[in-house]
């Protein structure tokens, strides 16, 4: 069975939080964290802020979640323990430019009037805002004479890099930015790496956890058939996503490139696009370009545009495989977004991506910007026995031991908690019993 071989990749199972009512654990990690901590979310990344958040919620931690109109959520307010902290507002873009500077700066001053007077000692970044140099150096300053404990998530360790524009600047404000932490969570051993390597950082200062499965898009009794359905696709139709941002280092046109040389052949083939299009337009362009005809012909179905929480799962119930074509990457959340729904992943093999992809069980791996590889690896699962007997169940079980948000929750109490403890002896207090709990 898919379930035992999975199981002998030696992931321990986890027992979470309920994910519907977030109640309240008793256990071991109970009140270890004795103080408030400033969750501060940049605004965006719902799923991720929303997971982590809640989870801490779980183990009893007293949160300040700084956030956006985008972040509120019912969850927030239903706990004496969490405030939230409505600083950053309307994010939409459908205003003025005036407009938008005058939120962003209010915004920013929100931000600086909370920190002065802020009862958390320990402020955890886990995306930067607006303005990425001044968020990296003088507000990190800022965040340091008030005497703050600074925990950094780094998604990306050097996006720039990533994307092509690389520079001096981004370079030393990254560096700047990863020294004044106290600590920082990674994703992967590979990104511990590179931060050792390209930026001098002791691997002691940063933590690997496990990139939590989306527990915040909704997963009704919404059933494939029905979903397809609504998108007009036909059950005997087999399905390609691509879902996300479309921007360049995601590589989108190297799919293209090969569902065009199969569907030339196999007219049973369909591919959904579903993602925002706006950062890149020159991009987009060329892409939209080579792929009219198909969507004139319907062989592509497109929705360039923003995909609310509400509608993610008619796309991932209606595939039969998502695609990540990415010419480079880090970690990838939509990856564990078709986990969390039982949907197998095809991926190019770079970053860390292959850690994650269990071959002929959750997915596959293909050679980056190979169209033809892409193309072989796409006909491959057509023909395998995990697409003939789609063992969903089996890939959601594996998402929730390998990257339970209990397993990253874990252990970021426990670097608050030891953080909290250095910052009482700091002061020549004597360390609680909760907080010599991880001494």
């Amino acid at each position: 069975m898919v379930e035992s071989e999975l199981r002998g990749r030696g992931v321990a199972m986890s027992v979470g939080c309920d994910n519907v009512d977030r109640r309240k654990r008793v256990g071991d990690v109970k009140a270890a964290v004795t103080a408030p901590v400033a969750l501060l979310t940049g605004g965006g990344d719902r799923p991720y802020a929303f997971g982590l958040a809640t989870e801490l919620m779980c183990k009893s931690v007293a949160l300040d979640i700084i956030g956006s109109d985008e972040l509120d959520s019912p969850e927030f307010h239903a706990n004496e323990g969490v405030n939230f902290l409505n600083l950053r507002g309307d994010q939409s873009s459908n205003t003025g430019l005036l407009n938008k500077v005058k939120r962003v700066f209010l915004y920013y001053a929100r931000l600086l009037r909370y920190a002065a007077g802020a009862k958390p000692d320990i402020f955890h970044i886990l995306w930067n805002n607006k303005f990425e140099v001044f968020d990296r150096t003088l507000l990190m300053l800022y965040y340091r004479v008030l005497g703050k404990r600074i925990v950094l998530t780094v998604h990306n360790v050097n996006g720039k890099k990533r994307d092509g524009k690389d520079t001096w600047l981004n370079r030393l404000t990254l560096q700047l930015q990863y020294r004044q932490a106290d600590h920082i969570f990674v994703h992967t051993e590979k990104m511990r790496r590179e931060l050792r390597d390209d930026f001098g950082i002791d691997g002691s200062r940063v933590t690997v956890i496990p990139f939590g499965v989306n527990n915040d898009a909704p997963n009704t009794s919404l059933q494939p058939e029905e979903a397809r359905y609504r998108l007009g696709i036909r059950q005997s139709e087999k399905v390609i996503l691509f879902f996300g941002n479309i921007v360049p280092y995601k590589g989108l046109e190297y799919l293209v490139a090969s569902f065009q040389q199969i569907s030339a052949l196999h007219h049973e083939y369909r591919l959904i696009i579903a993602g925002r299009a706006t950062r890149y337009p020159e991009y987009w362009a060329g892409v939209r370009e080579r792929i009219e005809q198909d969507v004139q012909e319907g062989r592509v179905l497109l929705r360039a545009n923003f995909i609310p929480d509400e509608e993610t799962e008619l796309y991932f119930k209606a595939a039969d495989v998502l695609v990540l074509p990415y010419r480079r990457i880090d970690q990838s959340g939509v990856l564990f977004l078709a986990y969390g729904f039982g949907l197998p992943v095809l991926a190019a093999d770079v970053g860390s991506l292959k850690d994650d992809i269990v071959e002929g069980k959750t997915g596959f791996l293909f050679r980056p910007e190979d169209p033809i590889d892409l193309a072989k690896t796409i006909e491959r699962y057509f023909k395998s026995e995990l697409f003939a007997n789609a063992h969903r169940q089996d890939i959601r079980d594996y998402a929730k031991r390998q990257h339970s948000w209990d397993i990253a929750g874990t252990a970021t109490v426990g670097v608050y908690s030891s953080l909290q403890r250095e910052h009482s002896i700091s002061e020549g207090r004597t360390p609680t019993p909760q907080e010599e709990v991880l001494r």
